[in-house]
């Protein structure tokens, strides 16, 4: 279930009447590797095996799907991960929310993403579609994330209410699927800071396309990555912050 209804009040010019309102609801996560608690998680209760699969991945804890050996969810909100290894964890917990990003991003951390896919703006344009949701429309308290072939099509699609966790979900859909991640790009409704962009850049994602705006940090990590960072993307346009060659002309 993503939502609740409430008893509301509205009050506007013409005075005060009772109304209704439907909250998207989120709940906390805790997220084990190997026995070890890594992440408390405020997420939308679905998809948690692919926010799983996705945080392992995007977080750079595993550097690939197979890495992961098993997920399982108890009725206690706790996602146990399996993985190949036996990396320290002593120091990673953390604690995400939706109003916080929280995400793992050493400065000093030499990624590059090898992908030498292209992209149309008009692929773009027409993709913006897929990030609509009605849970959007009904709460106003969600963010989408969804992994877009060079087509046009969405293979993988995620709506939380953490612009992070969406896109962790889209991504571990995508990787459950066998999709390989450096043919598409992400599109999301969410800011872009360093953090998110390097999301990207651990799956090997050749593109990041925002709603919304990039922060410096975004920026930052999107040039010294090879990503071609977009957005303000609109069907009327678009900014392109990082690594223009990756759009057609």
């Amino acid at each position: 279930m993503f939502h609740q209804q409430y008893n509301t009040v509205v009050i506007d010019k013409n005075g005060q009447q009772q109304s209704s309102f439907t909250a998207a609801i989120e709940e906390t996560f805790d997220l084990y590797v190997n026995n070890a608690r890594i992440a408390s998680i405020l997420a939308s209760p679905a998809q948690l095996e692919q926010l799983a699969v996705g945080y392992l991945v995007c977080e750079g804890i595993v550097r690939a799907p197979s890495d992961i050996t098993g997920v399982n969810i108890d009725n206690q909100n706790r996602i146990f991960s399996t993985i190949i290894g036996n990396a320290d964890f002593d120091l990673w917990f953390e604690i995400r929310s939706s109003g916080c990003i929280g995400v793992n991003w050493e400065h000093n951390e030499v990624l590059e993403v090898e992908s030498g896919m292209h992209f149309s703006p008009e692929v773009i344009r027409s993709s913006l579609h897929h990030i609509e949701s009605d849970i959007h429309r009904s709460t106003r308290g969600t963010h989408a994330a969804c992994l877009i072939d060079r087509d046009g099509g969405c293979v993988a699609r995620a709506v939380d209410v953490g612009r992070h966790n969406a896109i962790d979900k889209a991504i571990g859909q995508a990787l459950m699927d066998g999709v390989m991640p450096g043919e598409h790009f992400i599109l999301s409704t969410g800011r872009q800071p360093g953090g998110m962009v390097l999301k990207a850049a651990r799956a090997g994602i050749p593109m990041v396309v925002t709603k919304t705006a990039p922060l410096n940090s975004g920026i930052e990590a999107a040039r010294r990555t090879g990503i071609c960072l977009v957005g303000f993307a609109t069907i009327d346009g678009m900014t392109v912050f990082a690594n223009d060659w990756r759009l057609d002309e």
